[in-house]
């Protein structure tokens, strides 16, 4: 087992981030332009029991070195395009060449498509064998998730209660490994994970404005104000942990920092129903759709991560959904000019930790690096918008570009009776009737998988 592990290891590249989106209409382009091709026609019904050992018996393969052609071929000749969900899943560790090739002529000989059509695909065949299956939104069969588990859990035991529970909302086919660990350390440990994860910063100390001198005025930072109480964020330190848990104006939050989607957000949670401790929020490791996968780790439920809403373990059986707040993207000097009584983290987080200026090295400048399907081509990828869902449900996003030069030219910014307003830096959104709304900034691919029925402030 020990040696499996290590093999899966070997792959690793540590891309950080997540989130858990809900399906786009399946309409629209890659993020390259690509048109894909029409999805295959699926077959009704269970899969062919027979197939189920010739499954688990492709992650021994996987594992001990190379696949048997009988039984990677046995699978194939099946032709129940379901099948490529797992197919994809084992591309993910694949080391090898000629196990890689074999794998992409399962996934032609399943689905009658073609990667090498793609060209995205000399860049990464498992982005687009995924990319692919996202965009058709293909169904699984009904034991997809206890086929994947032992594939996943070889990798990291401690993902075991979300795939152990069968009633969860996860849906599993967007569910793959983001390149780290699952952060289950205890609240309040300040040392990094043992093998490698996105440590969250827990109770950093934070000093006044005088204090954060260290940061650059024109450096960003993500800003929230409880009760009148305002504390800033540094960009360069949510990069590095992705997940803060605080207590603001005796409120207690978490916010994620979904690096991958440019989306900070700030959730309170201390007000949960039952007999529930406030959320400790936590970085799984996993990734849905270019987005991070986060969980409480008091209960061990998963989160959607741009909705608060508990997708698994006691908090889903609870109905569990965090109320949010919004998050202001300025930069240093805006903000405290505009708060001068505001609070920033400390230099050091107050753990004795440096942080680079720029710990992600413009990694994410030339669009998403994992799986995404489809996408929404009303604006590139990664546009920044700012989002916010309106008082009657509907979702809106507002180009933050050009919302900005038009709040400048003194041009209102205006739609479903929502508005945009600037504010310390950034960006606010408010309902005419219901004053301030939650909002926050992501690209333009991550909000609108989220809610692809999203409405576009265009000008």
């Amino acid at each position: 087992m020990r040696h499996g592990v290590g093999v899966l290891l070997s792959v690793a590249v540590i891309l950080l981030g997540a989130c858990m989106p809900d399906p786009l209409p399946k309409d629209g382009p890659s993020k390259d332009g690509y048109t894909f091709p029409p999805a295959p026609e699926v077959p009704e019904g269970p899969v062919d029991p027979a197939l189920e050992p010739p499954l688990r018996r492709l992650v021994t393969e996987l594992v001990t070195g190379s696949f048997d052609a009988s039984t990677i071929q046995g699978v194939a000749a099946a032709q129940d395009p379901r099948l490529a969900w797992f197919v994809s899943d084992l591309l993910r560790f694949a080391q090898t060449p000629d196990d890689q090739a074999v794998l992409v002529d399962a996934f032609e000989q399943l689905t009658g498509v073609d990667l090498r059509d793609d060209p995205a695909f000399p860049e990464g065949p498992w982005t687009s064998m995924t990319d692919h299956l996202i965009a058709w939104d293909l169904p699984a069969w009904g034991g997809y998730r206890d086929v994947k588990a032992p594939l996943f859990l070889l990798l990291e035991p401690g993902w075991a209660p979300f795939f152990a529970d069968a009633d969860a909302e996860i849906d599993w086919r967007m569910v793959s490994w983001g390149g780290v660990f699952i952060d289950d350390r205890a609240l309040g440990d300040p040392l990094p994970c043992a093998r490698g994860c996105i440590p969250a910063l827990d109770d950093p100390v934070l000093t006044d404005a005088a204090g954060g001198d260290w940061y650059p005025d024109d450096a960003f930072i993500f800003g929230v104000v409880v009760a009148g109480e305002a504390v800033a964020l540094p960009k360069n330190v949510m990069e590095v942990h992705e997940m803060v848990n605080l207590t603001i104006a005796g409120r207690r939050l978490g916010i994620p920092y979904c690096t991958l989607c440019g989306s900070a957000q700030a959730y309170l949670t201390d007000s949960i129903p039952g007999p529930f401790d406030p959320p400790v929020l936590r970085t799984s490791g996993l990734l849905a759709r270019s987005n991070k996968v986060m969980y409480d780790l008091n209960t061990m439920s998963v989160f959607d991560t741009f909705t608060g809403r508990a997708l698994s373990g006691p908090l889903q059986d609870a109905g569990v959904e965090l109320e949010q707040i919004a998050v202001v993207t300025s930069t240093w000097g805006a903000w405290k000019d505009a708060h001068p009584d505001t609070r920033i983290v400390a230099e050091d987080g107050g753990i004795g930790r440096s942080y680079p200026a720029d710990p992600l090295q413009g990694r994410d400048d030339a669009g998403p690096i994992f799986p995404v399907g489809d996408v929404d081509p009303r604006l590139p990828v990664q546009a920044l918008v700012l989002g916010v869902i309106a008082p009657d449900g509907t979702p809106i996003a507002f180009p933050v570009d050009a919302a900005r030069a038009a709040l400048a030219a003194g041009e209102p910014v205006t739609l479903a009776d929502i508005e945009v307003v600037a504010d310390a830096g950034g960006l606010r959104a408010r309902a005419r009737d219901a004053g301030e709304l939650p909002s926050h900034q992501a690209f333009w691919f991550a909000w609108s998988q989220f809610y692809p029925d999203t409405a576009l402030w265009q000008g």
